[in-house]
């Protein structure tokens, strides 16, 4: 790990946990001004992030950079030990620009009245029409204090369990962001929204409480010392065969759930449908990535032959979730279940290009995890101020907004678009190498997962003519375009998909290089696609004389 002299990341961790403490601990009289608060702090991490970024050398992305190294727990070997390569980096990047958007989307939510979003199905006319009007909130704020805390707090979690380097450290990590997103869900969520926080808890608390039996005997294995908890001390550890795949079995686990993959991914659907659509896109788009990012940097390194005997399993797996996901997106009535089941099929093929086993396909992997959350996130965003001005997340309930509100329908196909990984945008460059990476070794299930890319072309293309095309509902006429605010939110989101689908090039040079080392951890020889050549001996051409 390379040191820093400034604690780059440290400071973006202690910054919005002070914030979120700022926040809680505003008197009564001034609880409205929660979001200022909360949005200063936010794009103050940002700006830290952005500082990172430029002290980050990119042409040793595969070393973990901007290290920050504290002894917490000695007696234990546990320490505060945080650093980043590109993967990681470009994943913290992602966490500290959602937040502030995240933020600004719900300027105008979770008034101190509310009980909680209206469930699928329950809007009225009367309802759409009160929701779109330019009211504000109830002025106590208590509930947005909240709000604002709990994706604060997040926000540090978020970034330090992507820059984690300690195995102990990412496991409390992993189990703390459950208690901001908890609450987050079971306070501002729809009708069902207790249901949905506990069936989230429960999944991911089981899966946790594996993967600690793996953390605890991953640590028997190593040297043991002050610092037996460091991911580098435990790398090359010694270990039998079967202990080995134990361990590593119990990590994986307890990430395909957070991915989430099938057949563990049911909590998914009910947590997107229930909660705030800000909510679902800081959890699908960046929370569920830690799931991808841990079989990336702790399985590969930490338990290559395991790794190995393990992958062709996964990669069964992994096309399953493609489609499972695809398929059953086609056939939901819920836009926000819609959505999520788009997500399964998306983290299917991140899972398929890291265990594929070619530089190309971890480095699209690795790209696809940056690309899935801007998409995701744009399109849960804008799905979020569809159902506010509706008062319903039934796709039936829509239709023929195309003519009403121009600009949210455009910023919405282009989402659409990502998700379907349209050339042009972000998501198919990283698609496009995760397929062609996958081919090279595994060419039947590259084969199989592109069904995928037609069946996506289905469930947006669909989404958006049941939601925006055909003759406009009388109770819709009236329902107003993206306010100037809205389209702040959105706006960089599509521009960042725009800008990396035409010009990737410095987002993949954060890849590649941990993308060969992932590789090397693994003990696979890289397989790269090839270019057939031929002699002019072997076709007869020597110096065109025969002719």
């Amino acid at each position: 790990m390379t040191d820093s002299t400034f604690p780059w990341l440290t400071a973006m961790v202690v910054l919005p946990v002070v914030g979120a403490l700022a926040v809680w601990a505003l008197p009564a009289g001034v609880r409205r001004h929660a979001r200022h608060v909360g949005l200063a702090v936010s794009l103050l991490v940002l700006a830290l992030g952005v500082g990172a970024l430029l002290q980050f050398d990119t042409g040793a992305a595969a070393t973990h950079q901007l290290a920050d190294l504290v002894p917490w727990i000695p007696a234990f070997g546990v320490s505060w030990a945080l650093a980043v390569d590109g993967v990681g980096l470009s994943l913290v990047l992602l966490s500290v620009v959602l937040v502030p958007l995240v933020l600004l989307a719900a300027w105008r939510e979770h008034p101190d009245d509310a009980a909680g979003r209206p469930g699928p199905g329950t809007a009225t006319a009367e309802a759409a029409t009160v929701t779109s009007a330019t009211t504000a909130p109830v002025v106590d704020g208590t509930r947005i204090r909240t709000y604002v805390a709990l994706v604060l707090l997040l926000e540090a979690f978020m970034v330090a369990i992507f820059a984690a380097r300690d195995v102990f450290l990412f496991y409390v990590l992993f189990e703390a962001m459950l208690i901001p997103v908890y609450f987050m869900i079971g306070m501002f969520g729809g009708l069902q929204r207790r249901y949905a926080a506990v069936k989230f808890l429960l999944f991911s608390l089981a899966g946790g409480l594996v993967m600690l039996v793996g953390v605890i005997a991953l640590y028997l294995q190593g040297p043991g010392g002050e610092q037996g908890f460091l991911v580098d001390t435990l790398v090359g550890a010694e270990m039998s065969t079967w202990t080995e795949r134990l361990i590593f079995l119990s990590f994986f686990l307890a990430f395909a759930i957070k991915a989430p993959m099938w057949p563990v991914h049911t909590w998914l659907p009910d947590a997107a449908e229930q909660a705030p659509a800000g909510t679902s896109a800081l959890l699908v788009g960046v929370l569920d990535k830690v799931g991808t990012f841990g079989m990336l940097t702790l399985c590969l390194p930490l338990f290559p032959e395991a790794s190995r005997w393990a992958a062709p399993v996964i990669i069964v797996l992994a096309v399953v979730s493609v489609l499972y996901g695809a398929l059953l997106a086609i056939g939901q009535a819920d836009l926000m279940r819609l959505i999520a089941y788009t997500s399964v099929s998306h983290f299917g093929f991140i899972v398929l290009g890291i265990f594929a086993f070619s530089s190309v396909s971890i480095q699209g992997a690795s790209f696809y995890m940056v690309n899935h959350g801007l998409s995701t996130g744009a399109l849960f965003l804008l799905a979020g101020f569809l159902v506010a001005r509706r008062g319903s997340q039934r796709i039936a309930d829509f239709g023929g907004l195309q003519k009403v509100v121009p600009v949210l329908a455009g910023t919405f196909l282009v989402a659409g678009l990502s998700a379907l990984s349209l050339p042009g945008l972000s998501t198919f460059v990283s698609e496009f190498l995760v397929l062609v990476g996958t081919f090279t070794r595994h060419p039947a299930a590259a084969i199989v997962a592109t069904t995928g890319v037609v069946l996506a072309a289905l469930y947006v293309l669909l989404t958006y003519q049941r939601v925006f095309t055909g003759p406009t509902r009388p109770e819709l006429v009236a329902t107003r375009d993206l306010s100037t605010r809205e389209k702040w939110v959105v706006g960089p989101l599509l521009a960042a998909m725009l800008v990396l689908g035409f010009y990737p090039a410095p987002a993949l040079d954060l890849f590649r290089e941990p993308a060969g080392q992932s590789l090397e951890d693994v003990g696979v020889q890289d397989s790269q696609p090839t270019v057939s050549t031929v002699s002019p001996a072997e076709t007869g051409d020597h110096d065109g004389s025969d002719q």
